[in-house]
């Protein structure tokens, strides 16, 4: 189910569905001279295990939203964005979105300089938008644009064609950043949350691929979750070995497949169209019928569910939420 419920049993990382990353896209804007949008999705409006909606708070005051960005190939951030959050007085939440580059964007916390201070969090219909420096900033409840048969996944495959995303709702970060802002190579990105709650820094969740942690059970689940990207040849074998029991693979076909995994970085050239998994991912890209197709080793190649028709022309792409008002 892309990144969505990757706590235990299909649960939420330390069981708060706001620290739950769902899904990372990045495309170049639409004539937009060279800028790029990157979207992080975080926080499913409902949960699985027990089945029923999740809170109505959009992002925790309590943690640390990052999209990190490795420039020379080595799985280690050289750039990172870190929106923090925070409660007014009027019970609404307004965002601090900060920049941090070199070794401080490998590190830990919320510090960087400051893109945006105070940008105001869309908690209905209308998309309220922040513009600073050549930024574009959004944040707040969005229609989940992720399509999967979900039900026909936990069912041996047995695909009924039902999106279960259809009318799901999903808290986004959306990010327009100008076209010097990634340089002029190919970059590797992805996405982490940082639980503050204890009053230490601790990854709560990461991601970039899509379903990289299906591959995972139990502490190897907790361990990829908490890992970084530099350390991910670590977890080759855990993923060949789901290879091979889902899809037939011989232990060496499964162990390549899996070494094209991971590091689990998505791989993205604002110079170059995107298309999920040669560059970048866009928001109507079927990454789902790709993921069925390596998991059963061809023997299934797609779901039947096709792309959400509420997506926007324009920033910040995604269509209004269904639930909220």
């Amino acid at each position: 189910m892309s990144h969505h419920y990757s706590g235990p049993d299909y649960g939420f990382p330390h069981g708060d569905a706001r620290l739950d990353l769902t899904d990372l896209y990045a495309f170049p804007k639409p004539g937009g001279a060279g800028n790029s949008i990157v979207i992080m999705n975080v926080h499913p409006s409902a949960s699985v295990h027990p089945p029923g909606p999740t809170t109505r708070e959009p992002f925790s005051t309590q943690a640390v939203y990052e999209l990190k960005v490795d420039t020379n190939g080595d799985a280690v951030a050289d750039i990172a964005y870190r929106i923090c959050f925070s409660s007014t007085d009027g019970g609404s939440q307004v965002a601090t979105v900060r920049r941090a580059q070199g070794e401080a964007a490998a590190g830990d916390g919320p510090g960087g300089q400051t893109i945006f201070a105070s940008a105001r969090v869309s908690t209905g219909r209308e998309a309220l938008v922040s513009e600073a420096a050549g930024y574009r900033f959004f944040a707040g409840w969005r229609s989940d644009p992720f399509f999967f048969d979900t039900e026909g996944a936990l069912n041996n495959f047995q695909f009924t064609g039902r999106d279960f995303f259809a009318g799901k709702d999903v808290c986004s970060i959306v990010l327009e950043l100008p076209a010097d802002a990634l340089g002029a190579t190919p970059v590797g990105l992805w996405q982490r949350t940082l639980d503050g709650r204890s009053g230490t820094w601790i990854q709560a969740d990461r991601g970039a691929r899509p379903s990289q942690s299906v591959f995972l059970t139990g502490e190897q689940k907790a361990a990829y979750l908490a890992a970084q990207p530099a350390g991910d040849a670590r977890f080759v074998a855990t993923f060949a070995h789901s290879l091979e029991h889902t899809g037939g693979y011989s232990p060496q076909e499964a162990k390549r497949v899996a070494e094209s995994l991971l590091p689990d970085i998505l791989f993205y050239d604002p110079s170059r169209p995107a298309s999920y998994p040669l560059n970048g991912r866009t928001l109507t890209d079927d990454v789902m019928d790709g993921f069925i197709a390596l998991l059963t080793n061809g023997r299934l190649t797609r779901d039947g569910v096709e792309p959400h028709r509420d997506l926007l022309p324009d920033f910040p792409y995604l269509g209004p939420p269904h639930e909220l008002t």
